[in-house]
């Protein structure tokens, strides 16, 4: 239900960002291509998205990338699929377990890379503007850890 109901709110997304060529295999997107729309709704207000490749809402690869506003934050969460991300500016603490502690949070630096298996508990946040580039196979869902973290709710 919950993958039906994330599924449902990724169609108010963008299906493809504005500079995706109208072949899927061959996709060149500059800089100046990219266009910001809101968020996904199972992130926080505040946070913006690009979809460079293919359609988080559907079965597939895709590519996104998030600019995060400073002090956003992202409470804990698990994913159906693997995700995979670079940072691309800015800088971006991320911190493993059901529980958000920040103290215990790794920051990352532009150019920096994690993958993480579905189902693995995990947080972030940051404290100036920052970028990511999100790779992974759809439907992109994000179960909260605790369902009163989720913005959907």
């Amino acid at each position: 239900m919950r993958t039906m109901i994330a599924a449902i709110a990724l169609l108010g997304m963008p299906q493809v960002g504005a500079a995706q060529e109208a072949h899927p295999t061959h996709t060149i997107v500059t800089p100046a291509q990219i266009v910001w729309t809101g968020g996904p709704p199972s992130l926080e207000p505040g946070a913006q998205a690009s979809v460079l490749f293919g359609d988080p809402s559907q079965e597939g690869v895709f590519v996104m990338r998030l600019k995060l506003p400073p002090g956003f934050r992202v409470a804990p969460h698990t994913h159906s699929q693997a995700e995979i991300v670079t940072v691309i500016s800015g800088g971006f603490h991320i911190g493993m377990g059901p529980v958000a502690d920040e103290t215990k949070s790794q920051r990352l630096e532009p150019g920096s890379f994690f993958a993480f298996e579905p189902g693995l508990a995990h947080y972030a946040h940051v404290e100036d503007e920052t970028v990511v580039q999100l790779s992974s196979t759809g439907p992109w869902t994000i179960t909260y850890v605790n369902p009163s973290d989720d913005p959907r709710n």
